[in-house]
């Protein structure tokens, strides 16, 4: 497979000189990564539906640097996490096969659209991905502030047989908080499909790690988010390989983005300690919202060549 990068194909920022770029990337690339540190849902999750929204670089470019936001996002909030005794490392252990794997086969689905379809699956997914964040959005207020500890009265015999319960200091309550997790098997599957998905649009995993943790398993919405943090730095390592053998992964515009997911994901993993996670999901329900219209617009426009005026 061989993937040939055209100047057309970095086109979005052309008012704009090669160092401006880089600064401005930076600058970005900490903001997301405080965000999306603090939501839990990866950087990708801002990153990728944001560039394919507003700007004309190509969706493989995009994606594959929209995977490296994510895991690095998650690779620094790592150490912070486990220190502080937020993530829960047997749900780790528990839902990295199935993202890892899920992930490297979503990657493969998406070169081989790009390299079949041509602009045609570029506006595709961007359609579908506006959707896709629609759908996401509203999982988030569906959920709501009610999830942030979450109770479930009935047994699981699996969780049982893995020991799958945990107890954390809660700053925020100044009591320590017991759970256990439930749906064992259903997680697993769902866990399986974000990989797959995540892969696939270059989102990472954790935009939908956390309702699958918080939602489906019952865990606490601040461990859920700790946890798909330490997730997205193993499951997103897998995703991002068939995009670097086709040559879709452009250093000059990765490295900022990275650099920024360093600092901004430190400052993101000591924020959540101490403050309420269900202020950021609503930061963030709200930019889903309005890039997932930007999206849906493009797309339609893209195939069906209808122009969808926005407010």
């Amino acid at each position: 497979l061989e993937l040939f990068i055209t100047p057309s194909q970095l086109s979005g920022f052309s008012g704009l000189s090669a160092v401006d770029l880089i600064l401005l990337s930076f600058l970005l690339s900490v903001l997301v990564a405080i965000i999306s540190v603090i939501a839990g849902v990866g950087g990708g999750v801002i990153f990728t539906p944001l560039m394919l929204a507003f700007t004309s670089i190509d969706t493989l470019i995009i994606r594959s640097t929209g995977l490296v936001v994510a895991m690095f996002s998650g690779l620094v909030a790592t150490g912070p996490f486990m220190r502080k005794g937020l993530a829960d490392i047997k749900l780790v252990f528990l839902g990295s096969l199935p993202i890892l794997t899920g992930g490297f086969a979503g990657s493969v689905g998406a070169i081989y659209m790009a390299q079949s379809m041509g602009e045609t699956g570029d506006s595709l997914v961007r359609l579908l991905l506006g959707l896709l964040l629609m759908a996401i959005a509203t999982v988030f207020v569906l959920g709501g502030a009610s999830t942030e500890y979450p109770e479930h009265n009935d047994p699981s015999k699996l969780g049982r047989i893995l020991k799958l319960r945990h107890m954390y200091w809660e700053d925020s309550l100044q009591k320590p908080v017991k759970y256990k997790a439930h749906n064992i098997k259903t997680a697993i599957g769902l866990l399986f499909v974000v990989g797959f998905t995540g892969g696939f649009f270059g989102l990472g995993g954790g935009w939908a790690v956390v309702p699958v943790l918080n939602l489906v398993m019952s865990v606490p919405l601040k461990v859920s988010a700790a946890t798909s943090g330490v997730l997205l730095a193993m499951g997103n390592s897998a995703a991002i390989w068939p995009y670097i053998n086709v040559g879709a992964l452009i250093g000059v515009i990765a490295a900022p983005w990275m650099l920024g997911q360093i600092i901004g994901g430190i400052m993101g993993a000591h924020i959540l300690a101490s403050i309420k996670a269900a202020f950021v999901r609503k930061v963030l329900i709200v930019m889903l919202f309005a890039t997932s219209a930007k999206l849906t617009a493009r797309g339609i426009e893209g195939l069906f060549g209808i122009s969808v005026p926005l407010i």
